[in-house]
C-alpha cells in the first residue's frame, strides 16, 4: 500500500477534515480561507488506492523563521500506516526549500496521539498556555529543521 502526497486544494484538504473526529464540526470554509489568504501556505494531502486519506496545510504566520503547521487529520481507518510521518516530512522539505528554519504548531493537551507523535518525530514543548480544563490546555511545540 503506497502513500501518495501531493500539493492540493482547501477543498479537498476541508473534505478530508471533515470525516476526521477531532474536526467535528468544521468551522465555515470562509474562516479557513482567510487564514491562509495572502501568505505563503501550503496543502499538502495523502491518497491511498486513490482515496483520499490524510492532509495538512500550514502557512506563513511567524516572524522568527519558523512555519506553522496548521491543521492536518488522518481518517481513523487510516492512522498507523504513515500517513502522518509522510505529510510531515513532505511539509518540512517545502519548508526548508522556502528557507525556513523551524516548523511550530499548536495542539490541545486532550490529543494525546498528536502529543506522542510530535515528540517522536522531533518537536520539543515550549509553551503551555492554561484554559479552562486541563485537557483543555494549549501546548506549543518547535522543530528545528536542519
Amino acid at each position: 500500500m503506497a502513500i501518495e502526497i501531493y500539493h492540493g486544494t482547501l477543498s479537498e484538504a476541508l473534505k478530508v477534515l471533515g470525516s476526521v473526529p477531532e474536526f467535528d464540526p468544521l468551522l465555515d470554509s470562509d474562516y479557513y480561507e482567510g487564514k491562509i489568504k495572502n501568505k505563503a501556505h501550503i496543502v499538502l494531502l495523502a491518497k491511498i488506492d486513490g482515496a483520499m486519506v490524510g492532509c495538512k496545510l500550514g502557512y506563513h504566520k511567524h516572524k522568527d523563521g519558523s512555519f506553522y503547521s496548521w491543521l492536518g487529520g488522518v481518517l481513523p481507518e487510516y492512522r498507523k500506516l504513515g500517513v502522518a510521518k509522510a505529510l510531515a516530512n513532505e511539509m518540512e522539505v517545502w519548508a526548508l526549500d522556502k528557507g525556513y528554519s523551524k516548523i511550530r504548531f499548536k495542539t490541545l493537551n486532550r490529543h494525546k496521539a498528536m502529543l506522542a507523535f510530535a515528540l517522536k518525530n522531533g518537536f520539543d514543548i515550549f509553551n503551555v498556555k492554561p484554559k479552562d480544563e486541563l485537557e483543555n490546555y494549549r501546548i506549543e511545540l518547535i522543530k528545528h529543521l536542519k
